[in-house]
């Protein structure tokens, strides 16, 4: 029983904006599936942080869900910015049970105990830009969304592993609110997704004021889920 995680997986089997367009990511969703099997089994979990599917709504993304499903292991997920099937708990929650997807489970205001793994929960929400002078009251949401989250996980005595979207902390620009969070609760570990190409290049990865960051989009690992912990 392990805990991985991946993002940016943009599936698009109900809706017609394939990413083979795009150099590296030739026949990636078969790519998502042969190294998925691979590695993880009905036992483990795997966060998605974000950028899940590019259908526009819950009604034509039942394929890209059949997809997540069907593979096996819990799946985790966190709100991307393409994310725009996105909707209240309640509505994603129906389309879950109505459509029998029992695998997945939205991270949204809230934390999950990992099951099998001791000591953490996972923890986080979307996040935003570093530079959002247009945006604050979407930044201070997420913000809050996030401290929800993770106090959530420490109400239950777990350590909080935190995933979002969009980095916090980049090519040394600081989303200054989100980073406030993360070192008021000595979170340890961050992990994030959104960057791809030349951007995912001069992403940070490794320690900064106490935390461990890394980047896990999935044309950034391979298309291949990374551990976090066993």
């Amino acid at each position: 029983m392990s805990l991985y995680a991946i993002a940016d997986l943009h599936l698009s089997l109900g809706t017609d904006k394939p990413m083979d367009v795009f150099k590296g990511w030739e026949n990636y969703t078969e790519k998502i599936r042969n190294n998925w099997l691979k590695i993880i089994t009905e036992d483990d979990t795997v966060v998605i942080a974000g950028d899940v599917s590019w259908s526009m709504s819950l009604a034509n993304l039942c394929d890209d869900f059949q997809f997540i499903n069907a593979l096996p292991g819990k799946k985790l997920i966190i709100k991307g910015n393409h994310d725009y099937w996105w909707d209240t708990m309640s509505k994603m929650n129906s389309f879950l049970k109505k459509n029998e997807f029992d695998t997945i489970r939205i991270i949204h205001n809230s934390a999950e105990k990992v099951e099998g793994v001791e000591g953490i929960a996972v923890c986080g929400t979307r996040g935003w830009f570093y530079d959002a002078d247009g945006d604050k009251k979407i930044l201070l949401r997420e913000a809050g969304r996030l401290e929800t989250s993770i106090k959530i996980a420490e109400a239950s005595g777990l350590e909080p592993i935190v995933f979002l979207h969009y980095p916090p902390y980049c090519a040394g620009y600081c989303c200054i609110e989100i980073m406030d969070v993360l070192k008021a609760y000595h979170v340890r570990r961050c992990y994030f997704g959104h960057l791809h190409g030349r951007a995912a290049s001069v992403a940070f990865e490794g320690e900064h004021d106490g935390i461990n960051f890394r980047l896990i989009s999935c044309d950034h690992t391979g298309f291949v889920p990374v551990i976090i912990q066993k």
